[in-house]
């Protein structure tokens, strides 16, 4: 594998790693000699490729299926993905995620539920989960002893758009709860952050989205979408020692357009 060896010897969990930015956290992962747990619900052929692509590079890696809006199968996929590790886990990136469009007004609760149970309530219950798991191997946040978890936001968490209403209030609550997570489970050794990425560019976005890669384009200092890796690089960092002492942090991977004033 390349990579310098920032994760040498963590064994990690990356949920929603079938899709794009879950693909490009896991094989960051990899890069950097963790062990890699690919979570998927449907996206199974895609997280497969990413795993063999890991094995044939001399890393390890596993996929394992779980509907993460059932409490229980957050459970079981932690506790599968430790067992696979030998009993430890030291990363959890809580990427997992839908973004579905619809006005306020035409809105149901169960659709307003349907985002929340998957954006939100499924960080809670990894979360907490895989805590029951890092407690135990001691504190101080080294490679052994606690663990790191980094939720996947948005800059959607202080920025939104219409027709995304539940996505962006569902990510802001994300950023909420990582900031609550660092208070309380710091004195474990375990760090909570989250990364807030911005446009990330996926196969088609240009085709479907013109006007809208366009506009971004000219908005962000950098001039491009953000790519998967970004993302990725970020997560490394923030499970990696260099981060040691960063917790409760939001990490913006945008570009620079939040940096844009809005008059």
């Amino acid at each position: 594998m390349s990579g310098r060896g920032l994760l040498e010897g963590q064994v990690a969990l990356v949920t929603g790693a079938g899709g794009g930015i879950g693909r490009g956290i896991a094989t960051r992962f990899a890069e950097e000699g963790a062990a890699v747990v690919l979570h998927c619900r449907t996206a199974v052929e895609a997280a497969d490729e990413v795993a063999r692509g890991v094995w044939e590079s001399g890393g390890r890696a596993l996929v394992l299926r779980a509907d993460l809006t059932d409490e229980d199968a957050c459970r079981r996929l932690v506790g599968e993905a430790a067992e696979w590790g030998g009993g430890r886990l030291t990363a959890l990136v809580n990427n997992a995620g839908v973004q579905p469009t619809r006005e306020l007004a035409g809105m149901s609760v169960a659709q307003w539920r349907a985002v929340v149970d998957t954006n939100l309530s499924s960080v809670f219950a990894c979360t907490q989960a895989a805590v029951e798991v890092m407690r135990e191997q001691g504190g101080g946040g080294s490679v052994g002893g606690g663990g790191s978890v980094t939720h996947i936001a948005s800059i959607e968490a202080s920025h939104p758009a219409p027709l995304h209403a539940h996505y962006s209030a569902s990510k802001a609550a994300v950023v909420m709860h990582a900031r609550a997570a660092a208070l309380e489970y710091g004195p474990f050794g375990i760090r909570v952050n989250t990364v807030s990425p911005g446009l990330i560019h996926r196969e088609g976005l240009a085709e479907a989205w013109p006007d809208g890669v366009r506009r971004w384009e000219h908005a962000a200092p950098t001039g491009r979408l953000g790519r998967p890796e970004d993302v990725g690089d970020a997560c490394v960092f923030l499970a990696s020692g260099l981060a040691s002492w960063v917790t409760g942090h939001d990490l913006v991977v945008d570009g620079g357009v939040s940096a844009r004033p809005p008059w």
